[in-house]
């Protein structure tokens, strides 16, 4: 564990990187926000592989497969594996935050107090792993077939115990694709050699008693405050590891004699060790008569680490509280954006001017430097062509509607009789009947000579423009009646009764 990192809101994907609060031999970790859609968020923690395992093709693949794997483990004592993410030539896995403090910082601090854990609690973190572990060897895929999960890298860094007094273990998908990674290598080891097993050491396959011989080791040290192989003799520790070699609870406290059998049958040789984590589990409850409770549990990891949570709690919720403000400017802009019929928008602030973008989730601003999306500042515009074309089809509509109006209204002037000559003092003769007959063709058809007998002029282009708008409104539907003013609707005789009128019923 180191002190937290702050890194600066780092998008990747849909989810935000913020500080760094763990780094390790493989990966940092960091504190983490999911974006969703429609305003869902969520805190996670997000393991960033270092960049040679991210640029290895075959870890890459290995880790994958393994984390898909690992996301299959359902357990309240397993840290769920939510998400990898591949991208920018990085390796990301998210997990599930968990409000806590991993196991090997809880015991730092109670030995450089010169105290011991209490046994009951820790019956309860060693049951507790134990449990997460049994469920990890058990998995089955969607067939039912066994994923024979081995975590292969137990020790108290990777077993987090939170405020609610439940120990969990982590990194499943990444300490079994680190032990494919080295073991292709050509029998180079890296990694917590001082929890490896003989048969790990050696390369040789592993199965589930690996890891109970890891929690063995575990359990030594929270009993004593020691390892059992120490770290500054590595070379010496690999040979007694390699001839099983072991060092009892009663050789550093005669007290503990009562948890000599469990180490020993814990890891012992590969043939006499539990075959279940959950046969372990049972006998180290026995021991002392039964684990600590979860509230007990609680109260020890508050003592223990209640100024960390507390200073990692407001960290927690400054960034909870920014991807909120950040969540509801970007529904008012994603509302704005349809009230303008146009698709959700993106604005980005580089370099003092802005550039916008159209996009399909409304929530996907990007964050960098901290930059919030400010409604106001959205340019809206269309997302494709085809949405330029409907307005001018619809006006080209309206134009050719309008212009046949007009013409129809030209035309039932032109129908009309013409006015009766302006009266004069010359008076006329009635035509005869033959003269009448005579002159009805002359309203149909035009004259074929005029009063010189010169031959008619052509028609203009205007004239033929209106015979063949005149010819197409002929089939247009006639124009509905002028509808009756019936306001009121009936009338009023001489003696004051009222008669509605027909034409308003």
């Amino acid at each position: 564990m180191m002190e937290r990192e702050s890194v600066g809101p780092v998008e990747i994907g849909r989810y935000v990187l913020y500080d760094r609060i763990a780094s390790g031999g493989m990966a940092a970790v960091y504190l983490g926000r999911l974006a969703g859609s429609v305003g869902f968020t969520r805190t996670v923690a997000i393991k960033r592989l270092h960049p040679q395992f991210a640029a290895d093709t075959d870890f890459v693949t290995m880790f994958l497969d393994e984390a898909r794997l690992a996301a299959r483990i359902q357990h309240p004592n397993v840290v769920p594996t939510l998400d990898v993410v591949a991208t920018g030539g990085e390796l990301f896995l998210v997990m599930e935050y968990i409000r806590g403090e991993p196991l090997s910082q809880l015991v730092k601090r109670t030995t450089a107090r010169m105290e011991r854990i209490p046994e009951r609690v820790v019956a309860a973190l060693v049951s507790g792993s134990l449990q997460g572990l049994h469920a990890a060897h058990e998995a089955h895929d969607e067939s039912g077939a066994p994923l024979e999960i081995v975590h292969r890298d137990v020790s108290p860094q990777n077993i987090i115990v939170g405020i609610d007094g439940a120990a969990r273990v982590l990194d499943f998908g990444v300490a079994k694709a680190e032990g494919k990674f080295h073991s292709t290598r050509g029998g180079e080891i890296k990694g917590k050699i001082l929890y490896m097993s003989p048969e790990q050491l050696e390369a040789d396959a592993v199965d589930r008693t690996t890891d109970v011989y890891a929690m063995g080791l575990v359990l030594f040290e929270l009993l004593t405050g020691k390892r059992m192989f120490a770290k500054s003799q590595d070379m010496t520790s690999l040979g007694k590891i390699l001839r099983n070699e072991l060092t009892l609870p009663s050789s550093i406290d005669p007290s503990l004699a009562k948890w000599d059998a469990v180490v020993r049958k814990a890891s012992g040789r590969r043939e006499e060790r539990y075959p279940t984590a959950r046969a372990m589990a049972i006998d180290v409850e026995k021991v002392c008569g039964g684990a600590a409770s979860s509230v007990e549990v609680a109260d020890w990891v508050e003592q223990n680490a209640g100024p960390q949570l507390k200073e990692r709690a407001q960290r927690v919720a400054e960034i909870e509280s920014g991807r909120a403000q950040v969540t509801r400017e970007s529904i008012e802009a994603a509302l704005k954006s349809e009230l303008h019929g146009e698709g959700s928008v993106r604005s980005e602030r580089t370099g003092g001017s802005q550039v916008s973008h159209a996009i399909d989730i409304p929530n996907s601003q990007r964050l960098a430097a901290g930059q919030l999306l400010d409604p106001a500042d959205v340019d809206f515009r269309p997302k494709s062509k085809a949405r330029k074309i409907v307005p001018l089809v619809l006006l080209a509509g309206a134009a050719i509607g309008g212009a046949i109006f007009f013409v129809k209204q030209n035309q039932h002037v032109a129908a009309a009789p013409p006015p009766p000559p302006a009266a004069t003092t010359t008076t006329t003769a009635a035509p005869q009947p033959s003269e009448t007959a005579a002159a009805i063709p002359s309203v149909v058809k035009p004259p074929t000579t005029t009063a010189d007998d010169s031959p008619p002029p052509p028609p203009s282009a205007s004239e033929k423009s209106k015979t063949v708008l005149a010819k197409t409104n002929a089939k247009l539907p006639p124009p509905p009646p002028a509808k009756p003013n019936c306001d009121p609707p009936y009338t009023v005789d001489a003696q004051g009764h009222k008669h509605f009128r027909p034409e308003c019923l």
